[in-house]
């Protein structure tokens, strides 16, 4: 909970904890030893950072993977901190129902005190301020304290780091760039230290070596940098660009410049405070079982099986939307002879998966069954059955298919128990998939209670790579469907999955909303990079197929379109987007003048029930090319009904096709009276 601590340069608080560097907890400035647990000294952290009380069941899933009595282990532990924190007559650990919290009244907490002073800007505060603030961060976050095996309290200490490093590189800077050359000089190298990698801080050493004449010590610093650059793979020619401007004189950007470059490598964070609940960066957690090897005289674990096993898992990880056990972990509890129900409680998932594979000649089938852990209860169940001479080609594609399907099917599952749960009490993952329940309906008032869960999602996780890309998603939408003004919206799409990919760069997500973000800003070719990152990513994110065959249906190649939407809809052939997807197959064989077979596609994207108004656009057009006219001013009809002024312009300036597709829109419009 939020201390109101006074800074360290004036009087002491009687107590102190000190987090920028390794925990460190002072009463009336000494310091106090801390149990040697390193779970207890996590656990008092992150109550320290957390404004609101904290579930027990929360704080166990943090700290604990699979105890046996976690709720035992979390007394333990809360009655160790109450033995360093506590005071007479001030008992600091708060213990109500089943909440958990820290009072932190009188006691100072760096962290806050620091997050407090960013949010404020450093560039309003003094340069005493600003000196003791720096001298708050002793090293990193918590220095020391990872605990193996504790993905999410591990998740949620990265996070905290990544914060905390960003804010103090722009204390350093706003530090540097008030002060005189000579006094700069150590503030630069802590600031070099830190961002060895961002433009600024070198420029900032080259521009103060420049003016002081030190031209030598411009050339190591300079020579040092670049083998830097070089051994990561990093672009040095901005390094010799500013040296040469510093030597100059003159049109160099100062460190104040907020135009200066950087490089990719220092992204600028996410917005975040110490007011935000930190971790709950809960995702849904699947165990993929070892699959059984039905092949008549196959070992007991299965050459298929096994190999089919770890491509399952990898591929799910991959997708980086869900918590997915490790192939060891599952490998191991097979050895030990524990079935899938079993395993499943054992580990503590929400989901697991299990099946068999068989082989008979040139057939391979493998059934599989997706199970709720916690009911017992499959929520899907398939065979897949593939013809091929090579085994492993087999593999691939159900695979494929497999990973599709168990993903969507999650989702799913996932939306519909967050949309029956009260509003004010879901956490980040369901706060963002009541905003996916909302976003798939396609409509301009859900459009706008998804925005709000997505942005719920980010105050609660500020970390939530797809929370972003949701929201990213929102503003398309209300740009794509004229819902609000196209230029502002445009921005706050390209920034939203900005913020995504600051958060995870290895998110497919991530790059896909970079590509719809980049596509509304007419950079086709930079659009089909990010959506090709993504599908490379994930080769099973069967949404950057989908737009891939989106943008190419319109600006790129429309062979390449109706490929990408055919293996997107293999992929996921019940998806939310099956509308777009089909769109987009009948927009590309428009253009390959493929006319009765685009007709045909555009029926069936009309006829999904959350097909928007510009969809059905594309049928009527579709088919009033393919010279069926009444079907198509039919299609008009119902888009009239909703949306009496529409015109065929409303569905050029959502498409922006090339001048072909244009035509072509606007020949099947003058057909049937859509102009």
């Amino acid at each position: 909970m939020e201390s109101d601590p006074p800074g360290r340069g004036e009087s002491a608080p009687a107590l102190e904890i000190r987090l920028l560097g390794p925990l460190t907890v002072l009463h009336a400035g000494v310091p106090l030893t801390l149990p040697a647990s390193r779970k207890v000294r996590a656990l008092l952290a992150y109550l320290a950072l957390t404004p609101q009380p904290a579930q027990r069941g929360q704080l166990c899933e943090l700290l604990w993977d699979v105890p046996n009595d976690p709720r035992g282990e979390l007394r333990w532990c809360l009655s160790r901190i109450r033995s360093v924190l506590d005071e007479p007559g001030h008992h600091r650990v708060e213990t109500r129902m089943d909440a958990v919290a820290l009072d932190l009244a009188g006691c100072a907490v760096d962290a806050i005190e620091f997050d407090r002073a960013g949010r404020e800007d450093f560039a309003t505060l003094s340069i005493v301020r600003l000196r003791a603030l720096a001298n708050l961060v002793a090293g990193d976050f918590l220095e020391g304290l990872e605990i193996e095996r504790q993905p999410i309290f591990n998740a949620w200490l990265i996070a905290r780091r990544r914060h905390f490093r960003d804010l103090h590189a722009a204390l350093l800077e706003q530090l540097a760039a008030q002060l005189a050359d000579a006094d700069a000089s150590a503030i630069l190298e802590r600031w070099l230290r830190l961002a060895p990698f961002d433009l600024r801080p070198h420029e900032a050493v080259l521009n103060t070596l420049a003016r002081r004449g030190r031209i030598r010590e411009g050339e190591e610093h300079l020579a040092a940098t670049l083998r830097l650059f070089a051994a990561e793979g990093l672009d040095a020619a901005p390094l010799r660009a500013l040296w040469r401007s510093a030597r100059s004189g003159g049109g160099h950007a100062g460190v104040d410049d907020p135009s200066a470059p950087r490089t990719a490598a220092t992204p600028v964070p996410p917005p975040t405070s110490a007011e935000v609940t930190p971790v709950t960066a809960r995702r849904a957690s699947v165990a993929v079982m070892p699959f059984t090897d039905l092949t008549a005289g196959s070992t007991p674990g299965g050459r298929l099986g096994d190999a089919l096993t770890y491509d399952v898992i990898t591929r799910l990880a991959k997708l980086r939307s869900l918590f997915v056990i490790a192939q060891g972990t599952v490998f191991a509890l097979r050895e030990r002879g524990i079935a899938s129900a079993e395993a499943g409680r054992t580990l503590g998932v929400d989901y697991v998966v299990g099946g068999s594979v068989q082989r008979r000649g040139k057939r391979l089938a493998v059934a599989i069954e997706l199970t709720e852990a916690r009911t017992a209860r499959i929520v899907w169940a398939e065979v897949f059955d593939h013809s091929s001479d090579e085994t492993f080609l087999a593999l691939e594609e159900i695979g494929n298919r497999i990973v599709a399907s168990i993903a969507g099917e999650i989702e799913a599952i996932e939306r519909n128990h967050a949309v029956l749960k009260p509003p004010d009490s879901l956490d980040a993952w369901e706060a963002h998939h009541r905003g996916l329940w909302h976003m798939y309906r396609f409509n301009k008032p859900d459009n706008e209670r998804a925005r709000h869960f997505f942005e719920t999602a980010l105050r609660l996780d500020p970390t939530f790579s797809r929370a972003y890309a949701g929201l990213s998603f929102t503003h398309w939408q209300n740009a794509f469907q004229g819902w609000a003004s196209r230029e502002e919206e445009i921005e706050r799409a390209y920034a939203s999955a900005g913020q995504g990919l600051m958060a995870d760069d290895r998110d497919p997500a991530a790059h896909w909303a970079m590509g719809r973000a980049l596509w509304l800003r007419g950079r086709h070719d930079q659009s089909v990079e990010e959506l090709g990152k993504a599908v490379e990513l994930s080769p099973n994110f069967a949404l950057g197929h989908y737009t891939l065959a989106f943008v190419h249906s319109l600006t790129g190649d429309p062979a390449v379109a109706v490929t990408a939407a055919e293996h997107s809809q293999r992929l996921s052939p019940f998806d939310p987007m099956l509308f777009g997807i089909l769109g987009s197959r009948a927009m590309a064989l428009l253009r390959l003048g493929q006319f009765g077979e685009a007709a045909d596609a555009s029926l069936k994207a009309a006829a999904r029930p959350n097909a928007h108004a510009h969809i059905l656009a594309i049928a009527a057009v579709s088919l009033a090319l393919a010279e069926r006219l009444d079907e198509a001013r039919a299609h008009v009809a119902v888009i009239r009904r909703t949306l009496p002024s529409y015109r065929v312009d409303d569905l050029i300036a959502a498409m922006q096709p090339v001048p072909e597709g244009e035509s072509l829109f606007r020949e099947g419009a003058r057909r049937i009276g859509l102009e």
